[in-house]
């Protein structure tokens, strides 16, 4: 259990594999801008307390492969990594105010989809092993 998270009260294994691109897909996210893009992703993620497990800054989108902790809306924290990074960028390289004329940087939205150690499968069987002991309530929850 060495890889888990702890805290006082709680002991977790987040992790979430995050995708966005760049408004209208334009291959900006090259050279110097690439970089600067990379080192305010791993900033914002320090601050936020989130662990960078692999990532990937292309020339028209990223992908961030994260661990998190349980107080963190993965949303608001998608909100936090395209709102600074688009203002620090656009701030520190002007040619990109000629391609963002309105000062969105970022396409909107963006995918997240839940990783981990545990499948459906192993879920299903643990609550299976459950149902047959002492005090254990075990109605089939799913509505028909």
């Amino acid at each position: 259990m060495s890889d888990y998270r702890r805290s006082s009260h709680t002991v977790s294994n987040l992790s979430v594999h995050l995708v966005w691109i760049t408004k209208y897909r334009y291959h900006v996210l090259k050279g110097d801008i690439q970089v600067r893009c990379r080192d305010l992703l791993i900033q914002i993620c320090n601050a936020e307390n989130v662990r960078i497990l692999k990532g990937v800054v292309s020339k028209d989108h990223v992908h961030l492969h994260i661990e998190y902790p349980p107080s963190l809306s993965i949303s608001m924290f998608v909100k936090k990594l395209k709102g600074r990074s688009s203002h620090l960028l656009q701030r520190e390289f002007p040619e990109l105010e000629k391609r963002y004329w309105v000062q969105h940087f970022w396409g909107v939205g963006y995918g997240a989809w839940s990783t981990g150690q545990i499948t459906d499968s192993m879920v299903q069987e643990y609550l299976e092993h459950h149902k047959d002991l002492p005090n254990t309530l075990h109605d089939n929850w799913l509505l028909e």
